[in-house]
Order: C-alpha cells, then structure tokens, then sequence
C-alpha cells in the first residue's frame, strides 16, 4: 500500500511511478489536503486507519 498526501505533488508522482511497476497486490491511496509528513490534523490518523487496515486484510490470511 503506498499512502501519499494529495499536496505533495512530486511524492505523487514518485508513487505512481512505483504503482505502475509492482508486480503483487497493491494500492495507492491519496490523503487529500495533506503533504508528505502528514502534519495536517487528522491525517496521520487516517495513515495509521488505512495502514492497520491493509495489514489486518493481506497479512491475517498469511498468518493462519
């Protein structure tokens, strides 16, 4: 899962890029209004929520 704030343009593009030539499951999630730090309130939040969230769904199968 790549995470990137919607404000930060050249980590987008940068992102998209990497997108584009993995090979396994993926996805890229835009933070709007943020930057590549997260710094805005509630952001890093919704890093975190989206985070555990992929974690939970690709490595719980793995696990068991």
């Amino acid at each position: 899962m790549l995470i990137v704030g919607g404000n930060d343009e050249t980590v987008l593009q940068l992102n998209r890029a990497a997108f584009a030539v993995i090979p396994a499951e993926k996805e890229l999630v835009i933070i709007p209004g943020a930057t590549h730090l997260f710094e805005e309130p509630g952001a890093l939040e919704e890093v975190a929520q989206l985070a555990t969230q992929w974690f939970k769904r690709y490595l719980h199968s793995s696990i068991h």
